[in-house]
């Protein structure tokens, strides 16, 4: 049984990460990818557990042996979805979880068609957006004007996606995602409607 992809994409400070946390906690059978970036460690951030960080150098080098399911360039810095424990999550029937920017939304979308369900999370506002990214107090006001305008351009491409959640109330939210995640499920994979339909008059 091949598994299926719960994408996930929405401005830096949406609450995308408590989200997902939550979602983790609740259920199994899942495996979130991990993303690989060369931006320095945020303090309680841990290696393999928030992200693989690793040197420009070692991720261009990666790049050139096509590692990465996706890769873009971010506020300055790279990062990336390593491919190989996808496809092998896949192969064992899992639910991957992805939270990746609308760069790799696109081009996880054109590799995956017919397994991903994605989600965009954002705010009400995109003075909430503001104040929540002040509020961690991790950024400088100039990194804080780049997000929000990164946030935008990343607004201007929802209509691509399967589901909105605002994150206004976040058991409200979480309720929203949780469901999503539960209708995978469900969900009819259009390459492997034969062997459903062979199985069903077998027995």
């Amino acid at each position: 049984m091949s598994g299926q992809i719960l994408l996930i994409s929405g401005p830096s400070g949406s609450g995308k990460s408590t989200l997902l946390n939550r979602l983790l906690s609740e259920f199994e059978n899942i495996y979130f990818s991990i993303s690989a970036t060369t931006r320095a460690k945020r303090d309680g951030e841990k290696e393999g557990v928030n992200y693989y960080f690793i040197s420009e150098k070692d991720f261009k080098k990666d790049i050139q042996k096509g590692e990465f399911l996706e890769w873009a360039i971010v506020h300055g810095n790279y990062y990336g979805t390593p491919l190989s424990p996808v496809e092998e999550a896949i192969k064992h029937g899992k639910i991957v979880i992805f939270d990746i920017d609308v760069q790799g939304f696109h081009l996880a979308m054109k590799k995956y068609p017919d397994l991903i369900t994605s989600v965009f999370v954002t705010t009400q506002s995109i003075n909430e957006l503001k104040d929540r990214l002040k509020a961690r107090d991790t950024d400088s006001d100039e990194i804080i004007e780049d997000r929000l305008k990164n946030a935008l351009k990343e607004m201007n491409e929802l209509e691509f996606y399967d589901y909105l959640i605002i994150n206004d109330n976040f058991n409200e939210a979480y309720e929203l995602l949780r469901a999503i995640f539960i209708s995978r499920f469900a969900k009819v994979k259009k390459n492997n409607t034969q062997a459903i339909i062979k199985k069903w008059k077998e027995n």
